[in-house]
């Protein structure tokens, strides 16, 4: 029995999604649940599972194409047998049509001879756009699809090996064919390139940053924490803590409380802005920015002021796992009343972070360095780490913005004030 692969049903706020990849060929088996086809939006990268235990009859929809909410995107043959790639993608069928003639026998074996005659190499589409991004011409290309068809890998690795761009090749004309040149001249002192398109996520990142930057009465204030006293609780209970939790204990949680706290005291940094309108909201949902191979993605940690340090950790743990993966659903990032990024696992010593609308502020940690300090006459080495506020003046007055972060750092270089809430 065969039936529809329908792209997942978008979100309100997605219009539309990419094929990312197809793991599955045409005629090769899967099995129930077993992922076949990747679909990506600009948030995250939705998963397309096996309805039972079958094969990909045919593949509508390529990689690298537009796909709608709903829309089908390929066939599925439920309790079929694997045939060994003898299915084909409608495209491919199409073409083989327009090379002469309906996708059967005859045109198989004209499609075969194609090549070996001295026409123009047989490519996929996604082969084909890969080549044209790349500037790659088709016929220099070894194809080992089905009737020498050159699919996206061969074309992929064809780069990867230092492959003549179509520019680059020799025409049939131009060079004969005993040429002695080696072909490590011919391509010695090359500079590559790679054209690469850009990600919906990446897309999606690069748009709102810009926004933020031309909408928001942006600008940032700095001030540096003594991470002593942090440093050390976290040495002389790491183990128990661990031990009891099962999670380790990290520098962010506690960030996350003290951004609580202060967020409870600052209503406007909390808030977020809406058209005309300034919504202050009564709960701390803090986005925690994670860097990923696809983009940087936000997840949410909902409630923070009523989770534990050890919650806090572990919700934090998951995100990042979970955003590595691909795996986070677009109702772990949305939402978020304030934002925390730590450019200080990169090494990054003091940056000014750029505001995700439409919060009002985001705070920014950085690396722990230690510097001499004056403290009480003397000079001390203490890890100190730079602490920095982007917040929008059109919400935020600098007072607030300041005093805000002086709470965080005043609740960061003495724990306690945290548990008691002063």
């Amino acid at each position: 029995m065969s039936t529809e692969i329908k792209a997942p049903i978008f979100p309100e706020s997605v219009a539309e999604g990419t094929v990312a990849t197809w793991h599955k060929k045409p005629g090769e088996a899967c099995e129930r649940d077993e992922l076949i086809v990747d679909i990506e939006t600009d948030k995250v990268v939705l998963e397309v599972v096996a309805p039972a235990d079958g094969v990909i009859e045919e593949i509508i929809k390529d990689e690298g194409d537009t796909v709608e909410s709903g829309e089908v995107v390929g066939k599925f043959k439920e309790g079929a047998a694997a045939s060994g790639g003898s299915a084909k993608t409608s495209s491919e069928d199409s073409q083989e049509e327009q090379k002469g003639g309906p996708a059967g026998s005859e045109s198989k074996s004209e499609a075969s001879n194609e090549k070996s005659s001295g026409g123009e190499a047989i490519l996929s589409p996604a082969a084909r756009k890969l080549a044209d991004e790349n500037d790659v011409d088709p016929n220099a290309v070894q194809g080992t699809g089905k009737d020498g068809r050159v699919t996206k890998e061969d074309v992929q690795k064809h780069i990867e090996s230092g492959g003549k761009k179509a520019d680059e090749a020799p025409s049939v004309s131009s060079a004969p064919a005993t040429s002695e040149v080696p072909t490590a001249d011919i391509s010695a002192g090359e500079r590559a390139e790679k054209r690469v398109p850009m990600t919906r996520l990446r897309a999606s990142i690069a748009k709102r940053l810009v926004s933020a930057q031309q909408n928001a009465a942006m600008l940032t204030t700095f001030n540096e924490v003594n991470m002593k006293p942090v440093m050390e609780l976290r040495k002389q209970y790491k183990d128990s803590f661990e031990k009891r939790h099962g999670i380790k204990l990290g520098f962010m949680s506690f960030f996350a409380k003290a951004a609580t706290e202060a967020l409870k005291r600052f209503p406007a940094v909390n808030a977020s802005i809406d058209g005309n309108d300034m919504v202050y909201h009564g709960y701390q949902d803090i986005g925690v920015a994670v860097s990923t191979d696809r983009g940087l993605v936000v997840p949410v940690v909902r409630d923070v002021d009523g989770l534990g340090l050890a919650d806090i950790e572990k919700k934090i743990v998951e995100y990042g796992t979970k955003a590595k993966n691909g795996k986070l659903g677009i109702e772990e990032m949305t939402g978020g009343t304030f934002t925390i990024t730590n450019g200080g696992i990169f090494g990054s010593l003091i940056s000014t972070p750029i505001l995700n609308p439409p919060q009002t502020a985001i705070l920014g940690m950085h690396k722990i360095q230690e510097r001499p300090m004056a403290v009480n006459g003397q000079v001390e080495i203490l890890p100190m780490m730079y602490l920095a506020l982007s917040y929008d003046h059109r919400m935020i007055d600098g007072k607030e913005a300041v005093q805000f972060l002086v709470a965080i750092k005043e609740m960061i270089e003495d724990p306690t004030r945290i548990l008691l809430d002063v």
